[in-house]
């Protein structure tokens, strides 16, 4: 019970008697009656109040003041013991928490004890004692220390009492900590509380009013706001991702103008009237352009005319285009970087971010491109859709990054100062005034899709962004959330493996963080960056296809969204051929769900969309960039049945001379086989059937031990272990979802003779490269995707000293389906040969004494 004096007109003073909250109690050691000075602004604190008490609350054996101005005693046990359940937590703000924590008990700001406004009784505080952020001119008079308190000094010396709230602050803090993730879910069920059944009921009725004020969601949301990380808690299960809610005004187009975008507005405003009254810019050229529908209906049922042409660097190109008015391009051998129409501030931060892949030639001609780089860019640069597969990790992968980057940041700031130029018109026009001329827009904000396959190249994109859009050392963009991005995608130096011996090509593309689920939205100005924007109010999105899919989800699915894509202007893709390895089909789907109509407006203003986004024409529009290390029929797909850009298509089109065979060093007869198939359908069966019937009967016996079957395909590697299992031969396998136990065992059991067979699938290759020991006999059951595994794979029978290489074998199983990959391994000329030969088996040898 509460003894309460309260003040009633003047001077009278009353007694009520109250109930003490129960969380103060505590069996055995809490006297029934204490002596309190309490007054009626605790019945209904406010906010500066709570605010104030939070801020000022003391450590333990100290005095502490609230709001009120009344001093409350607090030993060293503190109000009893903490209560460490998340019941408890649960209802209370995050203030309430912290507080929770360091005192084991609610501030007594929190606890109700009557429903009618009352003057509130002051009193003197000691010197000691620290000052109340809400001070009061009304008397005071001198506290009179209650039995309560006396009784909580006497708990101070116990070590006992001491150790146990550790114990319970210790568990209670880290409950506290994930409560505010574990409310935000909805679907988390709240654990046992550390107290036991008991304490949990013991929570009062107080404590749930003052939570159905202060829901947690509502202090989550304000967490998220300030930018608190409140969703990176490893230890919590499925949680929404981080998004930066704190800049959505700054970053906001419709919003912002021009005058606030640069400090110089006049120039902004000359260099757009400019563009706009010459129209030589290839952005505008390009956007501004409104098809017609029978230029529509080309595109989209004929079929397309090709030229052939031939540059220094590139070589053969191959130009097609469904409108008989776009003609081939010629190479520039140099350019003035003003006659590139390049955003400021570009022009003078490209050659300082590009020199160090400059040679000592190209620094002598004033060009701030490379070879490559100037004619990939002046592909680019006229938006026509680019296919370059001869991307390269170890040389020129790089190159090709700041190309890329270069123009899809230049496309971005053009796009975002005309929108911001539109703003200032707008704003300045007359009441009532036509407003048809500003549409500038698409029906959704972002406009760039960069898909690449690893974090560490997401972090490298997002450096040389930060790099082109600094000026000086002296005028830095604000980046908003970096600390978290390099966190989240880079890498710890310490993480790699000591000893790990791997081909160079290899340490290039698995460089850094290799995590391949990720998506990340990035909205620019030209001063600033946001990172973690959410989709709908950034520029760029970039993301792996294992991120876009798990968004995209598929049909049926509650949570589901693709609308941000309906307005893509510039689809790029990188490194290609990594996704072949890790899943094609999220490529496909990505494809089929770009530049669709939206479901919802998502608050667009009409009246600023371009016609052709309205029409459902953005397709048309969209230019996409394809880079890749090898020619594939499945990504020669994407760009011929999924690229419908109206100003045309190039793809780089060379074909190898010499083969990956040539790289054999070891003294090796390669052995041919061409399978006959009807169809592409039926090639996988009769495969299959050839290989069980032709080639495996010659290594049943045991003189051919030492066979490594190399299967491209995980689903021909499910086939054939099954198959080998039915018929009980001796074999052990290797695919790229075996564990490392196994794996030691299968290459033990392969090298000791003690496994006949061993098959190996090509991902598996891909994402380890070890160098398996003991190969006698090799057999291709598919040529390789990347055509120098052909030569790894058989130079590493020169691992094994065994002396018997002149029992080595290869084969290789081929199809005319496969003259690509073929190409790639023997040369152009030999495929040629192959293919239109009557002959089916052909005979290579390789090696020193060839």
């Amino acid at each position: 019970m509460y003894t309460v004096k309260t003040a009633e007109g003047c001077g009278q003073i009353t007694e009520q008697k109250l109930e003490r909250p129960s969380s103060l109690k505590k069996a055995g050691s809490v006297p029934e009656r204490i002596s309190c000075c309490l007054g009626a602004a605790d019945a209904h604190p406010g906010p500066q109040e709570s605010a104030a008490a939070a801020r000022s609350a003391p450590p333990h054996g100290s005095a502490t003041a609230a709001p009120d101005g009344r001093a409350v005693k607090r030993g060293a046990a503190g109000m009893g013991k903490r209560r460490g359940g998340r019941e408890l937590a649960r209802g209370l703000s995050k203030r309430q928490r912290k507080h929770l924590r360091q005192f084991g008990e609610q501030h007594p700001v929190c606890d109700r004890v009557s429903g009618r406004p009352e003057a509130t009784q002051i009193c003197e505080l000691s010197d000691n004692s620290d000052k109340s952020s809400a001070e009061s001119d009304s008397e005071t008079e001198v506290e009179q220390v209650s039995v309560y308190h006396k009784l909580l000094a006497t708990l101070k010396a116990s070590p006992e009492s001491e150790s146990e709230e550790e114990e319970d602050e210790s568990e209670l803090e880290e409950a506290g900590e994930s409560e505010v993730e574990l409310d935000s879910e909805g679907s988390q069920e709240p654990k046992e509380a550390v107290g036991g059944e008991e304490e949990q009921n013991d929570v009062p009725e107080q404590e749930e009013e003052v939570a159905a004020k202060d829901p947690p969601e509502q202090e989550l949301g304000q967490e998220q706001a300030g930018g608190v990380e409140t969703s990176c808690d490893p230890n919590h299960g499925a949680i929404e991702e981080f998004t930066d809610v704190k800049h959505e005004a700054a970053f906001s187009l419709e919003t912002n103008f021009m005058e606030e975008e640069s400090g110089d507005c006049d120039a902004d405003r000359r260099e757009s009237n400019s563009s706009q009254a010459f129209s030589e810019d290839p952005f505008k050229q390009h956007m501004d352009k409104e098809l017609g529908e029978k230029e529509v209906e080309k595109i989209s049922t004929l079929s397309k005319t090709s030229s052939q042409s031939k540059w220094p660097r590139l070589g053969q190109l191959t130009f097609s285009s469904s409108l008989e008015k776009h003609t081939a391009l010629k190479p520039d051998k140099e350019f003035d970087l003003k006659q590139l129409y390049l955003h400021k501030p570009l022009e003078s931060t490209w050659p300082k971010v590009n020199k160090h892949f400059l040679s000592s030639a190209s620094k002598s001609s004033d060009s701030s491109f490379t070879p490559l780089q100037r004619e990939l860019f002046c592909i680019m640069n006229t938006y026509r859709d680019l296919f370059y597969p001869e991307r390269n990790a170890l040389t020129n992968g790089e190159e090709i990054r700041h190309a890329y980057c270069l123009h899809a940041l230049n496309h971005i700031l053009k796009a975002n100062a005309q929108v911001l130029s539109n703003n200032a018109k707008k704003r300045d026009q007359k009441p009532g005034a036509d407003s048809d001329d500003y549409r500038d827009q698409g029906l959704t904000r972002p406009k760039v899709l960069m898909i690449v396959p690893f974090r560490e190249c997401a972090l490298r994109i997002v450096h040389i962004f930060i790099s082109l859009l600094e000026v000086n050392e002296k005028r830095k963009i604000d980046v908003s959330n970096k600390k978290r991005f390099k966190g989240e995608f880079g890498s710890d130096p310490d993480e790699k493996p000591p000893n790990l011996k791997r081909p160079e090509d290899y340490e290039a593309v698995f460089a850094g963080n290799i995590d391949d689920h990720f998506r990340i939205g990035v909205a620019i100005l030209q001063k600033s960056m946001r990172l973690y924007a959410p989709f709908y109010s950034s520029d760029i999105i970039i993301a792996s296809p294992l991120g876009m899919r798990t968004i995209i989800g598929t049909e049926g699915e509650k949570k589901r969204d693709f609308d941000f894509l309906s307005s893509i202007e510039m689809l790029i893709i990188d490194q290609a051929d990594i996704y072949l390895m890790q899943n094609w089909e999220h490529v496909l789907h990505l494809m089929k769900h770009i530049n669709l109509l939206p479901l919802d407006s998502h608050g667009v203003d009409f009246s600023r969309v371009r016609m052709p986004n309205l029409n459902n024409w953005s397709k048309y529009y969209r230019q996409t960039l394809l880079f890749s290390a090898l020619q594939d029929p499945q990504i020669n797909a994407i760009f011929n049945k999924h690229c419908f850009n109206y100003m045309g298509q190039v793809a780089v089109r060379n074909v190898p001379l010499s083969g990956s065979i040539s790289h054999v060093v070891v003294q090796l007869p390669h052995v041919f086989r061409r399978i006959e198939a009807e169809n592409l359908t039926s090639l996988i069966d009769t495969r299959f059937q050839f290989f069980i019937d032709k080639v495996l009967p010659e290594y049943r016996d045991a003189i051919m031990s030492h066979t490594l079957i190399y299967v491209p395909s995980y689903f021909d590697y499910v086939r054939l272990r099954n198959y080998f299992k039915k018929e009980e031969l001796n074999f052990t396998h290797i695919c790229e979802y075996t564990k490392k136990a196994s794996i030691c065992r299968a290459r033990r059991s392969f090298l000791k003779g003690e496994k006949q067979f061993l098959l190996l699938t090509e991902r598996f290759h891909f994402y380890k490269r070890y160098t398996i020991k003991g190969i006698r006999n090799l057999i291709f059951y598919e040529l390789p995707t990347y055509s120098h595994f052909y030569s790894e794979i058989c130079n590493m029978m020169k691992a094994t000293d065994s002396g018997v290489d002149a029992t080595w074998t290869c084969t290789v199983l081929y199809s005319k389906y496969d003259a690509q990959e073929l190409a790639a391994v023997v040369g152009i000329d030999r495929t040629a040969q192959m293919l239109q030969s009557k002959k089916n088996v052909h005979l290579f040898v390789t090696g020193e004494n060839e």
